[in-house]
């Protein structure tokens, strides 16, 4: 039992030793999770209507705000490489981390404070086409949000961090599995009884339990936490950081927070239709774009820290280059089968046909800008890793302003439906990472353009016509041969689909010599790497 307890310990805390590694088991986590929170989404579909779902999602808004300017505004960006640069000095480190983390938490404390007694003048701006008794629903689960979900959420994506930064990444991965898995028991049981409150409780027992199941990684760090608050370099150095960064996460949320109040002028259910659709474009976001930038952030900050450019420079060039062979594909997918997949998710008893049709139109127009949110990620903690966090602030900005600007042309111009809203969001994301890149390119002395565009034109033409092939598979296979109208059925209509697609779209990269298509044999080969470490942990014990 003691060597079963210790190799099970050495698995949980092993430290990755390279951006392929870690950025696939971060893949596979983040395919776990992002599965159960659609599993989440459809139980939430099963039990709640259109209208339920606008309060219930809406109520997250502000409290999702505040998160993302406090967590993705400073640990992304601040907090890993700071960490990372004192690690070796563990007084140093003692004290420049806890500084930085009772800071964070005194600006929590009163941003809570202030936006809790503000409630009930911010909500109606945020949502003027709700009616009275929508807008009390979501003040009052704002608040419990706020106070109950909200602090754990922040402690526990320090712990996330630390891990990071120490290059420990399976118990932040799993965190949210359990925090989506208790959401979902929690509607099954309750909302029978309880309606939105069975859910909106499940939210903060998930969120404390998401901050206990990162415990270990603090006491595995070396890392001892004190309450100080001390004026160090590297709280001066985070303030320097962090700024920039944190505005950029600001006028993000503003975009964000005026989506939710251009999607309540369009009717009922509009937000709910929006919202799904966004997050059904951000899973394969999260599971190859984000896993990329938080599995890089670590070693550029390193490799930048010993002046080694040239290797910085491959590492971007290849990274992008993964990035974009693997998203390319997963656009033109969700493009050709965006119906069946909106049913797959989301076809609960109660998310309607209408609200299926428009909720796959809309995610057809946001995987236009696919690719391009995903190697956003990977080319903002180059600039992080750079300590250059103005750089994105200032694209961002610019691009959040051309969403804004767009979003409210069409909404109230030319009076187009929710989908304009996606159209908006595709177009400021192709501008936000293709300046991004030729900002990089200038910064680090350039990249081979020739080879980046020959590999990119192949996998364009790899995914069109592979998906040619595929699409009209699906057409014949759909009602003349899988009866559709069973959600089993659905499903095994888009693997049998998406592996005709996948298997055509290699086939044909290996055809015209695309040179990332190695990059599976790569995937295959760490897979089996781990397959083997896992099985000499537990193999005796069978």
């Amino acid at each position: 039992m003691e060597r079963f307890i210790s190799r099970t310990k050495n698995f949980i805390f092993s430290r990755q030793k390279s951006i392929i590694s870690t950025a696939m088991l971060l893949s596979f986590m983040i395919i776990l999770t992002s599965l159960s929170g659609f599993l989440r989404y459809r139980v939430l579909a099963n039990y709640f209507n259109k209208n339920d779902l606008d309060i219930f999602l809406a109520s997250f808004r502000l409290p999702d705000l505040i998160y993302e300017i406090l967590i993705t505004g400073a640990i992304t960006s601040t907090f890993i490489p700071i960490y990372v640069r004192y690690k070796n000095d563990k007084e140093s480190l003692n004290v420049n981390i806890s500084s930085i983390i009772n800071l964070i938490l005194v600006t929590l404390t009163l941003f809570i404070i202030v936006i809790y007694l503000f409630l009930g003048k911010i909500i109606p701006l945020l949502t003027p086409g709700y009616d009275t008794i929508k807008m009390e629903k979501i003040i009052y689960f704002s608040r419990l949000l706020l106070v109950g979900q909200l602090p754990f959420f922040v402690l526990g994506n320090f712990l996330t961090g630390i891990g990071q930064a120490n290059k420990t990444f399976f118990l932040s991965a799993l965190a949210p599995i359990i925090y989506n898995s208790v959401t979902i028991a929690s509607t099954i049981l309750f909302a029978g009884f309880f309606g939105l409150q069975a859910p909106v409780w499940g939210v903060i027992i998930g969120a404390i339990l998401l901050f206990i199941i990162q415990l270990p990684l603090l006491l595995d760090s070396g890392f001892s936490f004190r309450m100080i608050i001390k004026k160090t370099q590297g709280l001066i150095d985070f303030f320097r950081l962090v700024i920039p960064r944190a505005l950029t996460v600001i006028v993000a949320q503003i975009d964000a927070t005026i989506d939710l109040t251009l999607a309540t002028l369009l009717g009922n259910g509009a937000y709910t239709v929006f919202y799904f659709a966004q997050h059904l474009q951000l899973l394969p976001v999260s599971v190859v774009g984000i896993a990329f930038g938080q599995a890089s952030l670590p070693y550029l900050s390193e490799i930048f820290q010993e002046k080694k450019m040239e290797e910085f420079k491959k590492i971007v060039t290849d990274s992008l280059l993964n990035l974009l062979f693997l998203t390319i594909p997963v656009a033109v997918f969700f493009i050709f089968a965006r119906t069946p997949l909106i049913r797959l998710f989301f076809g609960g008893q109660k998310f309607d046909w209408d609200a299926t049709v428009q909720t796959a139109i809309t995610l057809s127009y946001f995987s236009l800008g696919l690719p391009f949110h995903s190697i956003y990620y990977l080319l903002t903690r180059c600039f992080y890793a750079l300590l250059d966090s103005r750089t994105p602030f200032y694209i961002s900005a610019s691009s959040i302003v051309i969403n804004t600007a767009l979003s409210l042309l069409f909404v109230f111009y030319f009076h187009f439906p929710i989908q304009a809203l996606a159209v908006s969001f595709s177009v400021s994301m192709m501008i936000n990472s293709s300046s991004l890149f030729f900002l990089l390119w200038r910064k680090i002395g350039g990249f081979n353009w020739g080879f980046l565009f020959s590999e990119l034109s192949k996998m364009i033409l790899s995914s069109g016509l592979a998906a040619i092939a595929a699409y009209y598979s699906m057409k014949l296979l759909d009602g003349l041969i899988i009866d559709t109208s069973f959600t089993i059925n659905v499903f095994i209509l888009l693997a049998v689909v998406f592996s005709i697609f996948g298997l055509l779209y290699l086939f044909i990269g290996w055809l015209i010599d695309l040179k990332q298509i190695y990059l599976v044999t790569k995937l295959l080969i760490k897979t089996k790497n781990y397959q083997k470490k896992i099985t000499e942990v537990y193999s005796q014990y069978e």
